[in-house]
């Protein structure tokens, strides 16, 4: 994509979105990390479902570890993976308490050093916790990255740092938040909603669908 489409992709969703929010409910910087790992390869939808009741009663580390595993496993067993969840959450929990006084850190090698904390769930909460320029590539930032020319790579991390090289300084604080939810609903995976897309006119994609098509 040519630096002044870039420029006009970004405008577009700025426009039409000023302040985009994560989906995730959270109440303080540790929930917000709790909730991220949480949401590895389940929806935000049934993450906030099994987190509401549970973040009424658990707001820190300590409150965490005194809850225990099981006490953990009762409120998150509605979630995809929740025995392995439970045991990180808990164990990042303590290493918060023992190397960093309860406190979620806002670097981050710390951050990635956390049981369950990858690159990815790093650089969720590196953008909404602290405001930092990151862009984390789930599967629908690298589906929309891909599809619309806006950065082209083979892998994840590949599209990341493509990423961070052809957004502008200005868009690179919400660019994350406006390529996920562009991706969760207008250019879906099997049937992207262009004729409703913002960015159809810049964008690369040559299998562009009208409603017409989405009709018949």
């Amino acid at each position: 994509m040519k630096k002044a489409d870039v420029e006009k992709f970004y405008q577009a969703l700025s426009d039409d979105n000023p302040e985009p929010k994560g989906e995730l409910d959270w109440v303080n910087h540790y929930t917000l990390l709790v909730a991220v790992v949480l949401s590895a390869q389940a929806t935000d939808v049934g993450v906030n479902k099994a987190c509401g009741p549970l973040f009424k009663k658990v707001k820190t580390p300590e409150a965490m570890v005194k809850l225990g595993e099981a006490g953990l496993r009762d409120y998150i067993k509605t979630i995809g993976l929740f025995n392995t969840k439970a045991k990180n959450v808990i164990a990042l929990s303590r290493m918060l308490i023992e190397k960093h006084a309860g406190q979620v850190p806002d670097d981050r090698a710390s951050l990635e050093a956390l049981p369950g904390v990858g690159r990815k769930t790093a650089s969720v909460v590196l953008n909404i916790a602290f405001g930092q320029p990151t862009i984390a590539v789930d599967t629908h930032l690298f589906r929309v990255s891909n599809r619309t020319g806006l950065a082209v790579g083979k892998t994840p991390l590949a599209v990341e740092k493509k990423l961070e090289k052809v957004t502008p300084k200005h868009w690179m604080r919400h660019a994350h938040h406006w390529l996920i939810l562009l991706g969760r609903y207008v250019c879906k995976a099997r049937k992207p909603e262009c004729w409703r897309c913002v960015v159809r006119d810049v964008c690369a994609f040559k299998g562009k669908t009208t409603a017409y098509t989405k009709l018949h």
